[in-house]
């Protein structure tokens, strides 16, 4: 299938709604790749710095302790290779110029389904 290339692959789900974690985990776990969990920005930047060869982060914008513009900033000094991915309901264009002058590599808008999110995540690895 498509999403093979993610086989292998360390992914970061920066999620503060458990349902929608839990929801992102079930999609994701069926491809092979190797799945972190974060509920807050704060978080994240942790498991980063403890997982430095992190090849992916899919996040969430809006996240307690910590919001997702200032945990890429973090995780960006940690490994400026990894990619990552915000996660958001808002979809106009100076919210997407906004993401990517964040220092986010993509975004993938809300509601977030099953291929949209395999194919988004496994174009990255394409490249």
């Amino acid at each position: 299938m498509e999403y093979e290339i993610l086989t292998g692959k360390k992914i970061l789900i920066v999620e503060d709604d458990l349902a929608s974690r839990l929801y992102l985990n079930k999609i994701l776990e069926k491809t092979g790749a190797i799945l972190f969990n974060s509920g807050d920005g704060k978080d994240a930047v942790e498991v980063v710095r403890r997982n430095p060869d992190m090849d992916l982060i899919l996040m969430d914008i809006q996240l307690p302790v910590m919001d997702g513009y200032a945990a890429a900033a973090e995780i960006k000094k940690l490994n400026n290779t990894t990619i990552l991915i915000a996660q958001t309901a808002y979809g106009m264009q100076e919210d997407m110029d906004k993401i990517i002058a964040g220092g986010f590599d993509g975004y993938i808008i809300k509601p977030i389904f099953s291929d949209q999110l395999t194919g988004k995540l496994s174009s990255f690895f394409k490249k």
